[in-house]
C-alpha cells in the first residue's frame, strides 16, 4: 500500500537536504483511500483517493487517482481528478486531467484535452 522508491541505504541528496526536502517518493496505491492530512518532505504520488490536506515537495495525481481538498506543494502534476484549492510554484495538467479548483501558481502547463474549471491566480516566481 505505502511504498518509498528511494533506497534508505543511499546517501541523501545534498541539494534537497539544503532546501529542507528529500528526493523520496511515497506512492499511495490504487486500492487505498485516505481521509485526513498528509505531510511529506518528498514527492507524494496518489494512485488511489485522498480526501483532505496534502503538504509536500511535490504531488502527482495518477491517471486513476482522485484528490479532494487543499494542496500545498512546490510542484503539482495532475493526470487524474483534483477538486479543491492548490498553492504551488509549478502546476501541470496532463491531457486526461479533470480539475475543479482554485489555483495559485507561478508556472502553468495545460496539455490539450485537459478539463479545468475554477480560478487561477498567477504570481511571478520568487
Amino acid at each position: 500500500m505505502f511504498s518509498k522508491t528511494a533506497d534508505p541505504t543511499s546517501a541523501p541528496n545534498p541539494a534537497a537536504t539544503a532546501r529542507g526536502g528529500s528526493n523520496s517518493r511515497s506512492i499511495l496505491s490504487a486500492d487505498l483511500k485516505i481521509t485526513g492530512e498528509i505531510t511529506s518532505t518528498g514527492i507524494v504520488e496518489v494512485l488511489g483517493e485522498v480526501d483532505g490536506t496534502i503538504a509536500a515537495r511535490g504531488l502527482i495525481v495518477g491517471s486513476e487517482g482522485r484528490v479532494t481538498g487543499t494542496i500545498s506543494a512546490e510542484t503539482v502534476e495532475v493526470k487524474g481528478r483534483l477538486d479543491g484549492r492548490v498553492s504551488t510554484e509549478g502546476f501541470t495538467l496532463r491531457a486526461a486531467a479533470q480539475v475543479e479548483a482554485d489555483i495559485a501558481c507561478s508556472n502553468l502547463v495545460i496539455e490539450s484535452g485537459a478539463q479545468i474549471e475554477g480560478h487561477f491566480s498567477m504570481s511571478p516566481r520568487v
